[in-house]
């Protein structure tokens, strides 16, 4: 069967727009809480010219403010330069812990709209994936948004975990405690999954009656 590439090319692009728009949004709201305070400043500047008291507890406290939202956007620009650069490569070498992670933190804001968190649990031992970057993040990404969606009020935290067993490694998302119905009902993979999971090598499974969803990889391209 070959490969959809149409279908992998199409999801890659809303892939790539949601992320962005996500991150765009996240640095707009650093922005404007960095000008908020800056008014604030100005506010202070403005009463230093007529002579009145100014605190420093004040000044200091609102300096460390801004240099936080600093530290956050820096946070932010990273993981935004990070994604743009996993297209770079088709093939890559990465740790699945840090991988995870890394997802979490680009889900945080669409996760944070619904009302959910997403932790991860590091495997005990590196797990080191040969794959397509991007695709792989991709593939994660539509696990973590078809769980947040099917994730209903009883849940509020999604786990992420990954562990590896001969020349497999699994990545694990439970936590899905929509209503039973609900979820027994639900299709996944989807056409677009699957079309990434085959150009991944891998498979999906969903757990209904567990909550979870298992996502399988090679550790090695073609790998058994």
């Amino acid at each position: 069967m070959s490969l959809q590439w149409d279908v992998i090319g199409s999801e890659g692009f809303k892939f790539m727009g949601k992320m962005n728009a996500s991150i765009s949004h996240e640095i707009k709201n650093v922005l404007a809480i960095i000008n908020e305070n800056a008014g604030l400043l100005e506010d202070f500047a403005l009463m230093a010219e007529k002579g009145m008291a100014i605190d420093p507890g004040r000044l200091k406290t609102l300096a460390g403010k801004i240099q936080s939202q600093i530290r956050r956007a820096d946070k932010i620009v990273k993981n935004m330069n990070t994604f743009a650069h996993s297209v770079d490569e088709t093939t890559g070498r990465l740790e699945l812990g840090e991988l995870l992670s890394f997802m979490a933190a680009l889900s945080e804001r669409p996760a944070a709209m619904k009302g959910l968190t997403i932790s991860v649990e590091p495997p005990s031992n590196p797990i080191t994936i040969t794959t397509n970057p991007f695709f792989l993040e991709n593939m994660i990404w539509l696990c973590l948004d078809f769980a947040m969606e099917t994730t209903g009020p009883e849940g509020k935290r999604l786990h992420l975990t990954a562990d590896a067993e001969d020349q497999w490694a699994q990545v694990r998302i439970s936590g899905l405690e929509g209503p039973q119905d609900a979820l027994s009902q639900a299709v996944f993979p989807g056409k677009q999954e699957n079309a990434l999971i085959q150009a991944l090598g891998g498979r999906a499974v969903l757990n209904q009656t567990g909550g979870k969803l298992v996502l399988s990889l090679p550790l090695e391209p073609g790998g058994q």
